[in-house]
């Protein structure tokens, strides 16, 4: 009695959906195509031209992602299009900072729709680069892996 329970126990730990380990991948080319399916057969339903734009995984098939972008966007990309995240994408008009506080040097504007590389982050606050600009935002109102 006392096996089988064990056995039902490791089967359901094994056997997670895929819902539950949803991540984050970006972009590896400037140009991507997003199909309808989980194949080359289905047809193309938009293009990404935004190197390095974060995306949530939401599903898997084979070689190719369901993703999500941050307006919501959805469809299937081949994995070679894709790589791990470190980059975000700003929600919200933030400032960007000198130091990893709200009280330190304000830099710059950074709007909604802006892309952020991330260069490291500790706690509530990501370095990243965008452009000419380095600085440091607080990880709030940001799509993406940090």
């Amino acid at each position: 009695m006392l096996r089988n329970i064990l056995i039902i126990l490791i089967f359901f730990s094994c056997t997670s959906s895929f819902a539950e380990q949803r991540f984050f991948l970006m972009l590896k080319n400037n140009k991507v195509n997003v199909r309808y399916g989980p194949s080359f057969e289905y047809p193309i339903k938009f293009i990404y031209k935004k190197k390095y734009l974060p995306l949530k995984v939401i599903d898997k098939k084979e070689n190719f992602r369901r993703v999500i972008d941050h307006k919501k966007n959805s469809g299937w990309i081949h994995v070679s299009q894709l790589k791990k995240s470190n980059s975000l994408v700003v929600t919200e008009k933030k400032i960007m900072f000198q130091k990893s506080s709200s009280f330190s040097k304000p830099l710059v504007w950074v709007d909604v729709g802006r892309l952020l590389i991330i260069k490291k982050c500790e706690k509530n606050w990501c370095k990243v680069q965008t452009e000419k600009y380095k600085g440091w935002v607080e990880t709030t109102n940001l799509w993406g892996a940090y």
